[in-house]
């Protein structure tokens, strides 16, 4: 848990993925769009890949990808993603937490 904390913390966004889910993608292409560029950790391709998968379950990550941190505070799943940007805020978190400029 202690190295999902640290890794979430180390930059301003953050999402956890599978190479193999395509929400993942869609979130990662929707903060590429917005300008922001996480730091993108792939469960699947990482060694201690499963050891992180069941940190963010103790973290109440439902489901486990992706997940996504700004400014070090889990923000929830794609769903909360999602919902976050069709209300606009998710934008501002992103200014907020300075993964993007305007």
């Amino acid at each position: 848990m202690d190295r999902v904390r640290d890794l979430a913390s180390k930059r301003a966004a953050v999402i956890f993925t599978k190479s193999s889910c395509c929400m993942c993608h869609s979130i990662k292409a929707l903060f590429y769009e917005l300008g922001a560029s996480p730091a993108v950790h792939e469960l699947d391709q990482d060694s201690k890949g499963r050891e992180m998968e069941s940190a963010l379950r103790g973290l109440g990550c439902n489901p486990t990808v992706p997940a996504v941190f700004i400014g070090g505070r889990y923000v929830g799943s794609a769903k909360d993603v999602i919902s976050l940007h069709v209300d606009g805020s998710l934008k501002q978190m992103l200014i907020n937490a300075k993964a993007i400029w305007f």
